[in-house]
């Protein structure tokens, strides 16, 4: 799997985004998310499969949990489409075993 290089990963277990769309909060413009592997506890709630196969709701549950800054679930309901979908492909990505990660890249 491919992506643009919106996606810079910054170490195995962070990786910062680039929004199409940033996301207001008052004074302040959100342009770049920050995302942080999961650990167990933060994925409670909700299915592996749902967090894999990107589904929404799953990740209104696990993305406030790992994001910096920290989004509500109001924002992640906000966000645009194709926002969604590479926060969501990170997240999934995050869940393979390291071997297997390193066979695909998201930014080659």
């Amino acid at each position: 799997m491919k992506t643009t290089e919106q996606s810079t990963p910054t170490n195995n277990n962070y990786v910062t985004i680039q929004l199409d769309e940033p996301i207001q909060r008052g004074d302040t413009t959100i342009s770049e998310i920050q995302l942080r592997k999961p650990k167990a506890g933060e994925l409670r709630g909700v299915s592996l499969v749902d967090v894999a196969n990107l589904d929404v709701m799953a990740l209104q549950k696990v993305l406030p949990r790992i994001t910096t800054p920290t989004l509500t679930t109001v924002e992640v309901n906000n966000l645009e489409l194709a926002d969604l979908m590479q926060l969501g492909a990170e997240v999934a990505y995050f869940l393979a075993k390291k071997a297997d990660r390193n066979m695909v890249s998201l930014t080659a």
